[in-house]
């Protein structure tokens, strides 16, 4: 079990917030999820995926002294800090970067840190059978706070206030994971819930498909101008979507034949709301919101925040 990939488990997509003395209710963090093992001085990093990243943060080697255990598995989330606040592409900016000078000089601009919610494995024997509030009493024996290595906060009962506070912070949402929980790897549990705040943003329309109806929405990165993102179906009216095609036909360039999509000049905005985004900067969950006639195509930029 120690040093080989396993696949975490995962939370259920919750509705909204609520309080329930069964639960407890955890922030959620804007970053990177990755499985940290350690045998004495020993420590490395492993994504979800299983891919071992633990060269790409030199913080980790810090993290040994932090955990009391000689032996341990722990289900962590990289971070990123900017102005107290996780940032998503600060995180995914650092998993990136390959040369060990410029990873060197990321550590010191964008340095990481890891949030720690659950043990695995400690010592000889598996937690995973155990239930939430006994493994969360395992992890807080198990590792000394410091600049590089913390246990997440959590309150119980409480998710409602916690939500609120996650929104006014400017973080993801809250989990909410029930106290008699067990662990199970490569699982999307329904006794966790991820319950994330809608954000919005402003696309340019790059693209319609026609059977289900949706718009093909780009934003503009720092190296690619009209990026797809992802396609909005929900919230479309018919009047909308008469009135698009309207203008459509007039912009009009190339049709992929395989996906269907109709490729058009990306001169029409509109206003979108996403829960998720991946690490592609595909947006997911998507809702529209309505077209903006009076927005450039060219201030449609992703804010990397």
């Amino acid at each position: 079990m120690l040093f080989t990939p396993l696949k975490p488990m995962h939370a259920s997509r919750g509705k909204e917030a609520f309080d329930d003395d069964r639960f407890i209710f955890e922030p959620q963090y804007d970053g990177g999820r990755l499985l940290l093992h350690k045998q004495r001085e020993r420590v490395e990093a492993y994504t979800r995926y299983g891919h071992i990243v633990t060269s790409k943060f030199p913080e980790l080697l810090e993290t040994a002294h932090a955990i009391k255990a000689d032996t341990v598995i722990l289900d962590c989330e990289g971070i990123c800090l900017r102005e107290g606040r996780p940032v998503f592409d600060d995180f995914l900016h650092r998993g990136r970067l390959g040369k060990a000078t410029t990873i060197a000089q990321a550590a010191k601009t964008h340095p990481a840190t890891f949030v720690a919610f659950d043990v695995l494995y400690s010592g000889d024997e598996s937690h995973m059978d155990e239930p939430l509030m006994q493994r969360k009493e395992r992890l807080a024996g198990l590792i000394e706070d410091s600049p590089v290595l913390s246990k997440t906060l959590y309150i119980e009962g409480k998710g409602t206030a916690l939500f609120s506070l996650t929104k006014e912070k400017g973080m993801e949402g809250i989990v909410a994971k029930r106290r008699d929980s067990v662990y199970g790897l490569d699982r999307r549990s329904p006794d966790w819930l991820s319950i994330k705040h809608v954000r919005t943003i402003d696309a340019v329309i790059v693209g319609y498909r026609m059977n289900p109806f949706a718009l093909v929405i780009g934003l503009h990165f720092r190296t690619m101008k009209n990026k797809p993102v992802g396609t909005v179906e929900e919230g479309i009216n018919a009047e909308d979507r008469q009135a698009f095609l309207a203008v459509a036909a007039q912009l009009h360039t190339q049709t992929d034949r395989q996906t269907g999509t109709q490729w058009i000049v990306p001169r029409l905005c509109c206003r979108v709301d996403y829960l998720d985004r991946t690490e592609m900067h595909q947006l997911h969950t998507t809702v529209f919101r309505g077209f903006l006639p009076d927005r450039r195509p060219e201030d449609c930029v992703y804010s990397y925040n």
